[in-house]
């Protein structure tokens, strides 16, 4: 993911953004269906997924913004 321009890597902390909430919302309205505890599991889906995608997107954005700055002189 290095050689990808910077623009590119933000697009794609976006994605990663996008995809851990709504699975972790979609997982968890899934399994309230399933067993029928709403909106317990949909709540916890949700919150798992922002925690996913908050410290995981703050890890991509530390090394995009890292690898941005060059060498130091």
């Amino acid at each position: 993911m290095q050689q990808l321009p910077p623009t590119v890597r933000l697009i794609g902390i976006g994605w990663y953004f996008v995809v851990c909430i709504v699975g972790g919302l979609g997982g968890g309205v899934l399994l309230d269906r399933l067993i029928d505890s709403r909106p317990i599991l949909t709540l916890i889906g949700l919150l798992l997924g922002l925690f996913f995608a908050f410290y995981g997107g703050y890890q991509m954005l530390k090394e995009v913004l890292e690898t941005n700055q060059g060498p130091k002189e």
